[in-house]
């Protein structure tokens, strides 16, 4: 079984530039919140992205599933929970979720698959050592 890693929550409060005409989140900004917390997880790690990029490496989404529950709106406090799970020395899976602080109920939740790899090739890429330790 792989190791599943939880990483630190990502306080969010909405704003007016977060919501639709009708006052409800964007749908497509709950995708940018998981990607802030997927980027909070790395720099939390100390794998910094500019610096990969400097050695023309990256990590790239492959896929991504998400389950719109609930319609956070304007002023709500969200809570971005992720668990890491290394699916290969060159894959992991973030299961995310988002929930209302106040609450506690559950609006969003998905699945994420990211790949390390190379700028130059295109191809699959072992995870910098750093990475790979955490798994251990």
């Amino acid at each position: 079984m792989n190791k599943i890693i939880k990483s630190e929550e990502l306080q969010i409060t909405i704003y007016v530039e977060d919501t639709d005409f009708q006052g409800f989140v964007y749908h497509a900004n709950y995708v940018k919140f998981f990607e802030r917390a997927r980027s909070n997880f790395l720099s939390t790690i100390k794998v910094s992205q500019r610096e990969l990029r400097t050695k023309n490496q990256a990590f790239v989404i492959k896929s991504i599933n998400l389950n719109y529950l609930y319609a956070a709106e304007l002023g709500d406090n969200l809570v971005v929970h992720t668990a890491v799970e290394k699916k290969s020395n060159a894959r992991m899976i973030f299961h995310q979720n988002i929930r209302c602080e106040d609450n506690k109920r559950e609006y969003v939740n998905g699945k994420v698959e990211v790949c390390f790899i190379d700028l130059n090739t295109k191809k699959p890429k072992k995870f910098p050592d750093d990475l790979l330790l955490i798994f251990k």
